[in-house]
């Protein structure tokens, strides 16, 4: 990983995330992201969680967290997880500013939170890869 931060010149707007290549779904939100997102998309870096477990260990998570939950990294190194980790992204798109937005609030966050725990327990726990 640290010679992908390398050669993207450690830009103070860069994101890596680490998320469910083996996911279907996973992969389909992230080139509808990568659509909507436009230029602004350049600047994230998607990493295969199933790929970086050793990255994800020296960063302090462990992959099986990460398999639970998406996680972002920022380009010093700030971790944000799950509804944390969505905001962020979809600060970045125009259209999805809104949505951010209303995600962010106190209560909403609590019930998605809840809610996007549940469906990936049962998503895996469909495809047998449950930790």
């Amino acid at each position: 990983m640290g010679d992908m931060k390398e050669k993207a010149g450690q830009q103070a707007t860069l994101l890596y995330v680490y998320y469910d290549g083996a996911c279907p779904i996973c992969r389909r939100d992230r080139a509808r992201y990568e659509r909507w997102a436009g230029e602004t998309g350049k600047s994230v870096v998607w990493c295969d969680l199933n790929r970086y477990g050793e990255h994800l260990r020296l960063i302090g998570v462990e992959p099986d967290v990460a398999l639970m939950s998406l996680h972002v990294e920022d380009a010093n190194g700030q971790l944000y997880e799950g509804i944390d980790a969505y905001v962020l992204l979809m600060k970045r798109v125009p259209r999805l500013r809104p949505a951010a937005f209303c995600m962010a609030l106190p209560g909403v966050k609590g019930v998605l939170k809840a809610f996007y725990r549940r469906w990936v327990r049962r998503r895996l726990e469909s495809e047998g890869r449950l930790p």
